[in-house]
């Protein structure tokens, strides 16, 4: 069991900045501190798999405005404390819990820090006709499904908790985060937006050196579109991406044997196609909300072929009827497909790519790929400047044949980015149960605190023979300026 410190983020929510903003000049300066504790206590197997940590982020930021450009210069300074020794097992345990994957990133440090460039960029912004349009250059940060911000709260908050961030995004919940280098342009027209990229991600997540690039493109277009007012509004979103991993010395983690995964050094090149569509309905008795998101995989995976698909489909429902704590009550299933047959000539498990996997796995030993969630969460809002949430999460493979995978994706040049535990055979995961209280102590100052149990299943059973549950929590204060 254990502890931890976040920002007002566990819902996808950040505090708001507080007072007047410092400027110089005509030049706005801005800046956060997040700092957290957090408390593991892995899946039990022969290495250190309870410990706690602290880490803090520090963000400064730089910004200018004009009518027809503007720029933002920001500085990160991540800060790891306390990180645990003897956590990252050989074999199938691997790295027990996300301190030890900051150990592992950082030269087997116990505490590591570094001050980088977190975004570095130009923006133009012209108009033609009832068309505006902007046009971005350099380093920045970048969130597909995140692209607008409908009009509705309800679909706000949907599309802000359960559609952002699933394929491509910054990490935000790590304290190093990443960025994305390259260009983005983006037109809107009334209800509709058109916005492309072009970008390459930077080091990170783990690694406090987030200076330099990873040899990866990453090309992003998508058109979403809102429909609706107050009480009955949609929004659908179509997005196509290009991935395109060019580091051929890094080994691929999939379920293939060891000596067919070493002599493939092909490229991943793939294109993933797909969409969403979000609805809510407002009645006397309450607010309804609808989800579909879905997504298909096509291209190369090195020498084999890529073929892979994923969906989700979601429902909530906020009665009237409670509205001293305007409860929320949702649910819905995902899933993200798996490789049957790992001597054949096609990949089949889904590729999550670049994500900020935590929004969806608040407890992360899980992500997407080769995966069946399905789930129940409560969120109680009894005053505006208090959340408290509960999930559960019932767990199982897509394929027993595939891996169990957990990451977020290449955060260094020479890592993958994914872990891949074997099944043995087995499907079954296991359950998530976790709470979480996001408190806003002022308009600048904000805390989470979260705590989550999994309670693993027969393939957790199989590597972990001496305790197959788990514990994850941690306390975090965010202050904005």
């Amino acid at each position: 069991m254990t502890a931890a410190i976040t920002a007002f983020s566990i819902c996808g929510q950040t505090a708001q900045s507080g007072g007047e903003p410092l400027h110089i000049g005509d030049v706005k300066v801005s800046g956060s501190l997040r700092s957290r504790v957090e408390g593991w206590n892995w899946f039990e197997g022969t290495g250190n798999n309870a410990y706690a940590l602290s880490d803090s982020i520090f963000r400064l930021s730089f910004q200018r405005s004009k009518e027809r450009y503007d720029w933002n210069i920001e500085l990160a300074a991540p800060v790891l404390l306390g990180l645990p020794r003897n956590a990252v097992v050989p074999g199938a345990q691997g790295q027990l819990g996300m301190g030890a994957s900051y150990f592992a990133a950082n030269g087997n440090k116990s505490n590591a820090a570094f001050v980088f460039p977190k975004q570095a960029y130009v923006g133009f912004r012209f108009q033609s006709g009832t068309v505006k349009q902007r046009l971005q250059l350099g380093r920045s940060e970048f969130t597909d499904g995140g692209e607008t911000v409908p009009k509705n709260a309800t679909l706000a908050a949907v599309k802000r908790d359960r559609i952002a961030q699933r394929l491509l995004a910054s990490f935000g919940f790590s304290d190093v985060g990443r960025s994305f280098d390259g260009i983005q342009y983006v037109a809107s027209a009334g209800a509709t937006n058109l916005t492309l990229a072009a970008v390459r991600p930077t080091r990170g997540v783990f690694q406090t050196d987030g200076w330099g690039e990873i040899n990866i493109n990453v090309f992003y277009g998508a058109v979403t579109h809102e429909t609706g007012g107050s009480g009955r509004a949609a929004e659908w979103r179509v997005f196509a991406m290009g991935y395109d991993d060019q580091r051929d010395k890094v080994l691929k983690v999939d379920n293939r044997p060891q000596t067919l995964r070493s002599a493939d050094r092909q490229h991943i090149a793939m294109s993933t196609f797909g969409g969403h569509y979000l609805r809510t309905l407002d009645a006397r008795t309450g607010t309804a909300d609808i989800l579909f998101w879905a997504a298909a995989q096509a291209g190369r995976w090195g020498t084999l072929a890529q073929r892979s698909t994923a969906f989700a489909a979601e429902a909530g429902w906020q009665p009237a009827a409670l509205g001293r704590v305007k409860p929320w009550v949702r649910g819905g299933y995902d899933y993200g497909s798996g490789d049957g047959n790992p001597n054949d000539q096609t990949h089949g498990t889904f590729f999550q790519m670049l994500p900020t996997p935590r929004i969806y796995a608040r407890f992360p030993f899980y992500n997407m790929m080769n995966n069946r969630d399905a789930f129940a969460q409560i969120i109680l809002r009894p005053a505006k400047t208090l959340t408290v949430r509960s999930d559960f999460h019932q767990l199982t493979l897509a394929s027993s044949k595939d891996l169990w995978y957990s990451g977020g994706g290449a955060c260094q040049p020479w890592t993958f980015g994914y872990t891949g535990r074997p099944s043995n055979g087995h499907s079954g995961l296991g359950s998530l149960y976790d709470i979480s209280v996001d408190w806003r102590l002022s308009t600048a100052l904000s805390a989470t605190f979260y705590y989550g149990h999994a309670e693993g299943s027969s393939l957790i059973a199989a590597i972990y023979s001496r305790g197959n549950s788990a514990d994850f929590g941690y306390v975090e204060m965010n202050w904005r300026f």
